[in-house]
């Protein structure tokens, strides 16, 4: 099964608004290059801020397939870069999800693996502290638990707890079928407020 697949395709804000759940991590945390999709269970790593040592030995542990979801605080430094992205695919890691800084844009492009984090920063780090692994990490507001489905587009993240997965893609492949008969009924010259009724047509 392909990481997109673990997903059903479903966008980022079809699975936030179907999961009635508060999934969505804050809007700050964003793909480092434009096109990147994540998707793949959580292999939660709690870091420390400017030190990128925990990164190192979390390539090193994490399942092939997996996406490495990492708490460094927000921190401003370089914690991912080139080399690691490197190690990361031949490891078959699927991706990173990081609250804090990651840097070698560019690089990490051209290898086409996919980055969501808080920031872009060139600060170097230090290397003291091991890390802790496979416990619940807070990332962009949300506790994130290994094993969780994570999921990052253009829209932003979200992180689907293990135990509710499937009956949220349940829901967004209701939702996506609702909606296509609904751009049906458009195309046939309804209105949004006919279809949704008044005001409920706001934010749509």
């Amino acid at each position: 099964m392909s990481a997109n697949d673990l997903a059903r395709g479903h966008s980022t804000a079809t699975l936030s608004e179907a999961s009635r759940l508060p999934v969505a991590l804050s809007p700050e945390i964003r793909s480092l290059w434009d096109g990147a999709r994540l998707c793949g269970p959580a292999f939660t790593v709690q870091g420390a801020g400017g030190d990128n040592l925990a990164l190192h030995h979390a390539v090193l542990q994490a399942p092939p397939g997996s996406v490495l979801v990492a708490d460094v605080g927000g921190a401003r430094y370089g914690h991912w870069g080139e080399i690691l992205t490197v190690a990361a695919q031949h490891r078959g890691i699927a991706g990173l999800l990081i609250d804090g800084g990651v840097r070698d844009v560019t690089e990490t492009e051209k290898l086409g693996f996919p980055v969501f984090s808080r920031n872009n920063a060139i600060h170097g780090t230090r290397k003291d502290f091991r890390g802790v692994f496979g416990r619940p990490v807070k990332v962009g507001g949300l506790t994130v638990n290994t094993g969780d489905l994570v999921i990052g587009d253009a829209d932003g993240v979200v992180a689907l707890p293990a135990s509710d997965t499937e009956r949220i893609l349940d829901r967004a492949d209701a939702r996506v079928a609702h909606e296509k008969e609904l751009m049906k009924q458009l195309r046939e010259g309804r209105s949004t407020l006919d279809l949704y009724g008044g005001f409920e047509a706001a934010g749509r």
